[in-house]
């Protein structure tokens, strides 16, 4: 017993030196960075991000500077979005009972106004289901929210399962529901769509979802497992899925998804009624909740095997209409666990093969295009690998802005991927046991950062009262 625990904290505090000496860390880990003379190559807009364990949401500008910031009493925060009103909603933990204890657990979602005054809440979380990574605002005012359900063993065979991948206590898998919120607290849930609702396997021909696998890509096989490759839990046994972002489409009313336990993205229909996302017809495609796209890995699909994979527990896919354009791109971070040859991350941008009213085209016998990706900022880059968390969001002039989630740092690059501007978190990790033993200067996870323009009165004051103390601060860097 006391071997494995000394052997557990030799590798615990090797990871530690080892982490401190890479390129993720430095001296300046406070500091702002501009690798450009000219800041106007910069984005406009403030930043929006909250570590992951901290109570506090923080808007910054490029200086790095807090210009405002929203304090909660609830922790373990993944995701929190910006309204024009000048409130936030955020998910967090909200210290309830749940058998979810994974990657990602939330179980609460809070809406704050500008002063930090809690203005409605909402939890959903008990031993069968638990909010968890993402949510998504929508434009009528409800929210999407992604949930956790336990399947048990029984009814995982059920569902034409393989036994043997599937725990005593059974697994884990996704689902969606959109809440109208009732304020101050709680919500009607007037929409759901479930992975479960959505099977195919070909190993028990006894039962309704029997099939062969590759040709019913609309469908997702409940017998693959990626266990060659992952640990802690993602891909195996316990956690089938793992969705870990939402991302609404409104132009087609769909939603692009991001499966990190498939290693894949997915597109679909939003337009449905909740007993049409349960079956394979309805809704403007035609398909119901079925699978409209879906791409990064198509051995999931039996339509090839590893040499054809592109995503490795990716997260934050993002829809992009381009400017002046009928081309609609995506872009995703790829995380980059258990890739061919060395582990890193990358940003990569594909264009999606769909026409003009939504519809995605698929050549029979084949996977979902694109065979190529159109823009990368990866291995020839520093400053980051991270095996979890991770977002980035393409600017409006053009740069991306990348979150090495891990690490808490972020970066903007240009379309000819040159870095002109780095920050580093100031509010790591709040955790005594992680301070402890010095990773307060290391771990400052965050999953997602947006960039806002000044949409409201509050942003109007903000700007006019900080833009050139933003720019002298900007200069000082360059000097």
């Amino acid at each position: 017993m006391y071997k494995t625990v000394f052997a557990i904290m030799i590798i615990f505090f090797s990871i530690i030196i080892s982490v401190a000496n890479s390129d993720n860390v430095t001296r300046d880990i406070f500091s702002v960075k501009v690798g450009t003379n000219n800041i106007d190559l910069l984005s406009n807009g403030y930043i929006l991000y909250q570590p992951e364990y901290s109570k506090i949401t923080y808007l910054i500008n490029k200086a790095g500077q807090v210009v405002h910031q929203w304090r909660s009493n609830y922790s373990q925060s993944l995701s929190a979005y910006l309204l024009e009103n000048g409130s936030i909603i955020r998910s967090c933990y909200g210290g309830l009972l749940t058998l979810f204890w994974g990657g990602g657990f939330t179980g609460r979602v809070e809406m704050l106004d500008w002063d930090s005054n809690l203005i409605w809440e909402f939890e959903y979380v008990n031993l069968k289901h638990c909010l968890h990574n993402d949510i998504e605002p929508l434009p009528n005012g409800n929210i999407l929210m992604i949930v956790w359900e336990r399947i048990s063993r029984n009814e995982a065979i059920t569902a034409g399962c393989n036994p043997n991948f599937i725990s005593i206590g059974g697994f884990q898998t996704d689902y969606i529901i959109e809440v109208e919120p009732t304020y101050p607290k709680g919500g009607k849930i007037v929409w759901e769509w479930h992975v479960m609702d959505h099977l195919i396997q070909d190993i028990d021909s006894t039962k309704n979802n029997y099939g062969i696998v590759a040709d019913h890509p609309e469908l997702v096989n409940i017998n693959y497992r990626d266990i060659k490759r992952y640990g802690f839990g993602y891909a195996t046994k316990t956690d089938f899925t793992h969705l870990n972002s939402i991302n609404y489409i409104e132009e087609f009313d769909q939603l692009l998804l991001s499966f990190r336990s498939l290693n894949e993205i997915w597109i679909i229909d939003h337009s449905t009624t909740t007993e049409e996302a349960a079956n394979h017809t309805g809704g403007d495609y035609g398909k119901g909740g079925d699978i409209l796209y879906r791409w990064g890995n198509p051995e999931v699909y039996d339509t090839g095997d590893e040499s054809n994979q592109k995503l490795y527990a990716q997260h934050d896919p993002r829809w992009i209409i381009k400017e002046n354009t009928s081309e609609y791109h995506i872009t995703i971070f790829n995380n980059g666990i258990s890739r061919p040859g060395i582990d890193y991350s990358s940003v990569e941008e594909i264009i999606p093969p769909v026409d003009e009213n939504g519809n995605y085209n698929l050549e029979p016998g084949s996977a979902y295009g694109p065979e190529e990706i159109l823009w990368s900022y990866g291995i020839n880059e520093r400053y980051y690998y991270s095996s979890v968390l991770c977002s980035a969001q393409r600017l409006p002039n053009g740069n991306t802005l990348i979150n090495n989630g891990l690490y808490g740092t972020f970066f903007e690059v240009t379309p000819e991927k040159e870095l002109i501007w780095r920050y580093y978190n100031k509010y790591p990790c709040p955790i005594p046991i992680i301070n402890a033993v010095i990773l307060v200067a290391i771990l400052s996870p965050i999953l997602y950062v947006y960039v806002y323009k000044p949409m409201c009165s509050q942003y109007t004051k903000l700007e006019s009262a900080e833009e050139s103390q933003r720019k002298l601060s900007l200069l000082d860097e360059l000097t």
